[in-house]
């Protein structure tokens, strides 16, 4: 079984920062995508950042130049770097991962439990 932990969440203010981290466990073979997503109370999931196995990344449009996505292959773990955080950024943040398990023949998709990240005044 695989499974994903998130950490990092909390309260900032806006133009603060926050690191959230995403930690994949179970017997893993290979990790396709690691991604974070996010849900607003009353709004729908949203991709925020992705990143494949070679590096290549992408980003929604209104987190580019503020958030940073990177990932660790060798240690199944993905980080988000967030900066100057907006009050919009408010949500519950969720890790995304496609894995494959040792002995599977498919990649499964794996949820995190997720981290709510708050920006107030």
């Amino acid at each position: 079984q695989v499974q994903l932990a998130e950490s990092g969440g909390g309260s900032v203010q806006p133009g603060g920062s926050l690191r959230l981290s995403c930690a994949a466990s179970g017997s893993i073979y290979n990790i396709h995508i690691m991604a974070w997503y996010r849900q607003a109370p009353g709004k729908q999931r949203e991709l925020v950042a992705l990143e494949y196995g070679d590096g290549t990344t992408q980003y929604l449009d209104s987190v580019k130049d503020r958030f940073t996505i990177s990932r660790d292959n060798a240690k199944h773990t993905v980080s988000l770097q967030m900066n100057s955080l907006e009050l919009e950024d408010t949500a519950v943040y969720l890790c995304y991962s496609e894995i494959l398990p040792e002995s599977a023949r498919r990649y499964l998709e794996v949820w995190g439990q997720g981290t709510l990240v708050n920006v107030s005044s």
